[in-house]
């Protein structure tokens, strides 16, 4: 589960009256229960292994937000971000964007922009390829390493 998608319920949960929530995915469950003297939220995770179902698995409570279960790594080449910042796709708002799933790309090829401290950084392709994942979403926060783009 997408760690934006879980931080979501969570302010969910924080900000309604529902004490308690569960959802299940095919890569796992989260559980995520109101309590505390904080009134926080807290995330908990199960995972459900793939070949044989347990019987009565037994939740792990771990810190605010954890992931759910690590997702297969994409094939190819992941360009990360090199920085913090706001990921764009294009250069200015209704502008085209650089690079669409199936672009081809050469090395060096600007592939977005990072906009960190009031200042917009190109990011260029670090190899050749055609684009098959488009990983980042316009316009979010990015942190430093989070896969962008996949590139095979």
């Amino acid at each position: 589960m997408d760690l934006r998608k879980l931080k979501t319920l969570i302010d969910l949960v924080s900000d309604s009256n529902v004490s308690e929530l569960e959802i299940t995915e095919a890569e796992g469950k989260v559980r995520i229960v109101k309590g505390g003297t904080a009134g926080y939220p807290t995330a908990m995770t199960l995972a459900v292994p793939a070949a044989a179902p347990a019987a009565n698995p037994a939740p792990v409570p771990t810190p605010a937000v954890a992931a759910v279960a690590a997702p297969a790594a994409p094939a190819g080449h992941i360009v990360k971000s090199p920085m913090v910042g706001t990921f764009y796709r294009s250069a200015s708002p209704g502008a085209k964007s650089f690079v669409e799933i199936g672009s081809q790309v050469k090395q060096g090829d600007t592939i977005c922009i990072i906009e960190a401290m009031k200042i917009l950084n190109e990011i260029e392709a670090d190899q050749s390829g055609t684009v098959t994942q488009i990983l980042g979403e316009n316009g979010q926060a990015v942190e430093y390493g989070q896969p962008l783009f996949v590139i095979e």
